[in-house]
């Protein structure tokens, strides 16, 4: 029986349906000024631009010049790069112009489809943001796709890692601005942590389309971006933390190893009390009052060290040091630590040098930074499966793009085997079938180690791995009717470029590629090769001409014929060797084949030891498959098995999709105050002077001390005049006879707050009149900024020490947000309590021996940038600090006197010193620039 939804449907189409075919008008209207364009001149078609903008400031609106803002781009394309727009395309540009995602299909031209509402969005001479995964494809696409733009007046700038300010802020000034998603978070982040506006390189958040969107919105939106700096020694007190462990029995504490969670006992709180107690740690009487906050924070984490982390599995202690073990590949991770204490947590118990706490001096997660865009848009391959996490979270409906071709990709049903060695065996069979006809192969895999395993069994049959850093690494293919050299590829989401050059030429007939599931994103798999490619590798060095032409028709001619070849043997064959938790990854790795209309085939090869088939109970359908008879290397292939994956996939992402949402709503708590302080900050950079908010503060301040020693209707008796005295001199360093204004007749508090006041208006007065109006308004500013940096990191600190600590009140039956909430309420308030103290304080003690600067950017903290990527568990921004350093070094000058700095030449910030130290450039003489 049919439901009566999918009647309504088959009657009226889907509502996507309805939004594309309501599209197509539009499309019919740029196509009918197709023949008006072509006619213009190149001079007349650029000057279009120049004709949108004075609409636009005579009033008209950026939806109004749509039709003919497509079609001009549209002509410019076709003109520039030889490429026409595809009426899906438009559509989907439509789609990014309406602030919405588009998902369109792997190889249907995303890249392209951003142009049109770029250059529309652009027009208004706010600044419109594209922002892509990888440092390579921002480069490769501001030089691609910038070639419209320059053509039609607009200019393009480009965010890369690695770039110094004075570039980024040109970049960010430009119509169209290019980079990464890492790379726009930190800038805001950096931002607003400089103490003069004209340092600041950012404009207002106008309009970002974000490309590969559920990878950088949902995917890497697991971990926030952090800016660091280091913190005092405290390795005693590690010690001491550590040393108490030990003492603790089974009955202390509660562990739960499938939430890798440990808590204490009753028990083990009573005798952590005491223990802490003897050696002078417990502030109060109990371990649970808020100043003991920060100590049961490191008891967990000591606890957490002992219990939950395992030696040579977990970690590694290698040449005095923890390097942690990455639980997904099973790699060391050279440089990357566990956060919040627990690293030194692991060097306590390990009994070897502990590094200094990392404090966060700045922090947001991406979901946070991009939904401060006005207009905010995106595309992808795949997005339809999580489009409620994409309304819920940040606004942005998903529209499903028809593809200009009918998809011919057959994708076939999961083959199901008993263990992961007969899984593993029959996909080398297939890749040999594969190899023999010529038909490519692309092998993806969950994580690096399992793409290393299938290589190890391919080396073993006689297949040869091809090295990287040769982008023609498949070049023996080109005359081969299959893989007759037995050659292969593996690859993983590391050297980009390296990666896009493989990628690319994945489509050769016999190519076998393995990769993780996010290598080579944003670059298409052509059958044949990939043509630019292989002209940019090829013919570098050749210059133009002739002889370069010709050499470029013969490429063409052979990628050709390749084609012919690959589409002969089946077209790209994509083979999974496990489902991966979320449908949208399978999807993504499925798309890879089929693009355009080609002919290909993807399957899915499983076993019951796979995580996603161990954790839905495999152990019951192992025993029923050993009782049906299945023998060894036999496999099971039913849809019913796919469905049943399917739903369990739905469980899975349901339940992440969950976990980020709850993450998502501690992080808005400290985003609310995030905006208020920066807020601030702004318009402390921007005021002139900030006399009038220093006087306030003053004001505040000395009627909190007051209040605080003569309460409103006490009796004279009551007042403790000494201690408003002392007080007075301590916070205000001024020496005023309060103690005789109470034993005047009929004196009230309110007089004694105004004598207060008159005092210290005059002692600031004082100090104008000494040094100057101007100097006393670049202190107030520069005490000002400086204090509010300092006390918004101690924030930060404690809110992260409160969140590790408010789920326990879960079990008291209250909700751990609101307590969180609250809490947190509580800290700002009295971090700006702190603020008005401190700054008074300071402004009325300051004597100046030489005339101060307002701080610049040299004075900020030492800052290191930290984003986990969650596909392969390593620190984005420290991977690619350490290609540019190896970069720089190769290019480094070859005679480098470590006694001369004049011969060192560019220094990365994280090679070593020159100078021989042994430090890192940024520890050591880069800290002096």
């Amino acid at each position: 029986m049919v439901g009566l939804g999918s009647l309504a449907r088959k009657i009226f189409g889907s509502a996507n349906d309805r939004k594309v075919k309501a599209l197509r008008q539009k499309v019919e209207k740029i196509n009918a000024l197709e023949p008006e364009m072509q006619a213009l001149s190149d001079d007349e078609l650029k000057a279009k631009t120049d004709d949108f903008r004075k609409q636009l400031a005579d009033g008209a609106s950026l939806d109004s010049l749509l039709i003919p803002a497509f079609a001009v781009v549209r002509e410019a394309s076709r003109r520039v790069l030889g490429l026409r727009h595809y009426d899906v395309q438009l559509i989907g540009g439509m789609v990014l112009h309406d602030g919405q995602i588009t998902e369109m299909r792997t190889g249907e031209g995303k890249t392209l489809v951003a142009t049109a509402p770029v250059y529309l969005n652009a027009l208004t001479g706010k600044g419109v943001h594209v922002i892509t995964v990888n440092d390579y494809l921002a480069s490769r696409d501001v030089e691609w796709m910038g070639q419209i733009y320059r053509f039609l007046g607009l200019t393009t700038g480009l965010i890369v890692h690695g770039i110094a300010d004075e570039e980024r802020k040109a970049a960010y000034e430009a119509d169209v601005t290019y980079g990464t998603n890492n790379e726009f978070g930190f800038d805001y982040l950096r931002d607003n942590m400089k103490y003069e506006r004209e340092t600041m390189v950012q404009r207002p958040h106008h309009f970002a389309i974000v490309d590969e969107v559920d990878s950088i919105l949902i995917d890497e939106a697991r971990t926030p971006l952090i800016i660091s700096g280091p913190l005092e020694d405290r390795t005693e007190f590690y010690n001491t933390i550590d040393g108490f462990i030990p003492k603790l029995e089974a009955a202390d504490f509660e562990l739960d190893e499938k939430a890798r969670s440990a808590t204490f006992t009753e028990e083990g709180n009573e005798k952590l009390e005491k223990l802490l107690a003897e050696a002078g740690l417990l502030k109060g009487d109990s371990l649970y009052d808020v100043e003991n906050v920060a100590v049961v924070h490191h008891l967990q984490q000591g606890l957490k060290a002992h219990t939950l982390f395992q030696r040579d599995k977990d970690y590694i202690v290698r040449n005095g040091e923890v390097v942690i073990i990455d639980e997904f590949t099973g790699r060391m991770m050279p440089g990357r630590r566990f956060s919040e204490g627990l690293h030194q947590a692991l060097e306590a118990k390990e009994q070897v040098a502990i590094q200094p706490e990392n404090q966060t001096l700045a922090s947001i997660t991406f979901q946070n930074y991009f939904r401060m865009y006005d207009k905010l848009a995106g595309m992808t391959g795949t997005a339809m499966t999580e489009a409620d996490e994409f309304m819920d979270i940040y606004s942005l409906e998903v529209v499903d793009i028809p593809t200009n071709l009918p998809v011919q990709r057959v994708d076939e049903d999961d083959e199901v085997y008993r263990t992961v060695a007969e899984k593993y065996a029959a996909i080398s069979t297939l890749i040999d079938d594969c190899a023999t006809r010529g038909q490519p192969v692309l092998v993806g895999t969950t994580s690096i180690e399992k793409s290393e395993l299938l290589a190890e069994q391919l080396s073993k049959q006689g297949y040869k791995q091809v090295d990287l850093s040769d982008p023609n690494a498949f070049a023996p293919l080109y005359k081969d009717g299959g893989n007759k050299k037995k050659l292969f590829a593996v690859l993983n989401a590391r050297y980009h470029e390296q990666e896009a050059h493989i990628i690319g030429q994945a489509g050769v007939p016999g190519a076998i590629t393995i990769a993780t599931n996010m290598a080579g994103r944003g670059t298409d798999i052509q059958l044949g090769g990939n043509v630019d490619m292989r002209i940019a590798s090829e013919l570098k060095d050749m210059p133009e001409g002739a002889e370069r032409t010709a050499a470029e028709d013969k490429i063409k001619a052979q990628i050709e014929e390749l084609k012919q070849k690959a589409l002969e043997a089946g077209g790209l064959y994509v083979v999974a060797t496990e489902r991966h938790e979320s449908r949208r990854i399978d999807n993504q790795l499925r798309g890879r084949s089929g693009r355009q209309g080609d002919p290909g085939c993807s399957k899915f090869y499983l076993s019951l030891q796979d995580d996603l088939m161990r954790i839905f109970g495999s152990d019951r359908m192992d025993s029923m498959l050993q009782k049906l008879g299945l023998k060894d290397g036999e496999s099971i292939v039913h849809p019913w098995i796919n469905k049943a994956l399917e739903k369990a996939q739905q469980k899975v992402e349901a339940r992440n999709f969950d976990i980020r949402k709850n993450l998502l709503k501690f992080d808005d708590v400290m985003n609310d105050q995030r905006k208020v302080v920066f807020d601030q900050r702004l318009e402390m950079m921007d005021g002139e002077a900030v006399q009038e908010a220093v006087e306030d503060m003053r004001v505040e301040v000395i009627e909190d001390l007051v209040a605080a020693h003569i309460p409103e209707r006490a009796y004279a008796e009551q007042w403790d005049t000494e201690g408003l005295k002392q007080e007075v001199l301590v916070k205000l360093g001024l020496d005023l006879p309060v103690v005789d204004w109470a034993n005047e007749e009929g004196i009230a508090n309110e007089e004694i707050n105004e004598r207060i006041q008159k005092a210290a208006a005059e002692a600031m007065a004082s100090k104008v009149a000494n040094y100057g109006s101007d100097v006393i308004r670049q202190i107030e500013k520069a005490v000002l900024l400086q204090t509010l940096d300092h006390l918004w990191r101690e924030h930060l600190a404690n809110l992260d020490h409160l969140r590790s600590v408010v789920g326990l009140r879960g079990y008291g039956q209250r909700d751990p947000l609101q307590e969180y909430k609250t809490e947190a309420f509580t800290l700002f308030e009295a971090m700006l309590s702190n603020l008005r103290m401190a700054t008074t304080s300071q402004l009325l003690r300051v004597e100046l021996v030489q005339q101060p600067q307002v701080p610049t950017n040299a004075d900020m903290p030492q800052m290191s940038e930290h984003h986990a990527n969650p596909q392969t568990g390593e620190d984005e921004v420290a991977l690619a600090d350490q290609q540019l350093a190896a970069a720089r070094a190769a290019s480094a000058p070859a005679g480098r006197n470590p006694e001369d700095p004049e011969t060192w030449g560019k220094v990365g910030r994280n090679e070593p010193c020159p100078c021989g130290s042994g430090k890192k450039y940024k520890h050591c003489h880069g800290a002096l620039v």
